[in-house]
């Protein structure tokens, strides 16, 4: 890694015909990257796909415009220098980390590459003290500047209002599907299924420590019960449901916090203090349930506050009933 960096050329040390191999190569990378956005998002996306495939193909001309010029002024071997063999030049998100993006984050990372383009042409610009060069860079800034205006056109063409709303109630449908019921129904079942082994085991032997440990198991396996389940049983192709890996991780990782929440309190010597602080969350962990109910499953909050609390109460009383006895 320090080698690589060590070799790096710094940017006042290039050439005016290296600058523009390395306009022509980042041209070539963006429009890669539009087309690998787009493709991902055609299904799901149409009308946003076609506004970053329009945008691929404005970087295209651009690239052609650049070869052209390099033509004109210093032949036809371009030489091969791209973005990281330049300290100090913008990086791009490697297409395959940003595959499972969001809509809303890929469109502000798609705005992000050309701003940043813009921007970093207009600064090296008015570095350099080349009159050739100077006029180079100020070029390359304005093309840069240029795609905003193309993409707000490519948008008005293919997102009009009602589209874009569409997009975004799928993509928001997308979320729910993919993280919040799994993770609704992990939290739900690791905050009431391990109340009633937490409370028996405090009631029972009275000793923190031990109901700690009981809790903690109780949370871990069910954490990883519920991860692996949900990622087993339906890989989300005829559902819709999204990444199974992704549904497994919020479910076991809810599931856990769910018990983890009233389990931790008994890290407290204090037996009774600890229980009144474990009861507080339960408290907090089932109107937390509620309030997500009604946020995102649009479930009325009386009734998913009377089913919730309701049923945790049951669960509690259990607990504390076969642990007293």
């Amino acid at each position: 890694m320090s080698l690589a960096l060590a070799s790096r050329r710094r940017f006042d040390e290039l050439s005016e015909q290296e600058i523009l191999a390395l306009a022509i190569s980042s041209e070539e990378d963006d429009a890669r990257i539009y087309r690998s956005y787009a493709g991902r998002l055609q299904q799901d996306y149409p009308g946003t796909a076609a506004v970053f495939s329009g945008m691929a193909a404005e970087e295209d001309t651009h690239r052609q415009q650049l070869i052209a010029l390099h033509q004109a002024r210093f032949g036809e071997v371009i030489p091969l220098i791209r973005r990281e063999h330049v300290a100090g030049y913008y990086a791009r998100r490697p297409v395959w980390l940003a595959a499972n993006l969001p809509l809303e984050t890929v469109r502000a990372e798609v705005a992000g590459m050309e701003q940043q383009a813009a921007d970093f042409y207009a600064r090296a610009a008015a570095r350099s003290t080349d009159a050739a060069t100077r006029k180079l860079l100020g070029d390359l800034a304005a093309a840069e500047a240029g795609h905003g205006v193309t993409a707000e056109g490519l948008q008005n063409t293919h997102l009009p209002q009602g589209v874009k709303g569409e997009e975004d109630a799928t993509a928001r449908r997308q979320f729910i599907l993919t993280w919040v019921q799994p993770g609704l129904a992990g939290l739900m079942d690791g905050s009431v299924s391990t109340l009633a082994p937490i409370f028996a085991t405090a009631f029972a032997t009275q000793d923190t420590w031990t109901t700690f440990l009981v809790g903690l198991a109780a949370s871990v396996g069910a954490g990883i019960s519920m991860g692996f389940t949900e990622a087993a049983h339906d890989d989300g192709v005829l559902s819709g449901r999204g990444s199974p890996w992704k549904r497994g991780i919020s479910s076991g990782v809810m599931t856990t916090l769910g018990g983890l929440g009233h389990a931790l309190p008994y890290l407290i010597p204090d037996f009774w203090l600890a229980t009144s602080i474990a009861i507080a969350v339960v408290f907090v962990e089932l109107w937390a349930i509620a309030w997500i109910q009604n946020r995102y499953m649009e479930t009325p909050f009386l009734r998913a506050a009377l089913q919730v609390v309701l049923g945790g109460a049951l669960v509690f009383a259990a607990g504390v009933l076969i642990g007293g006895g």
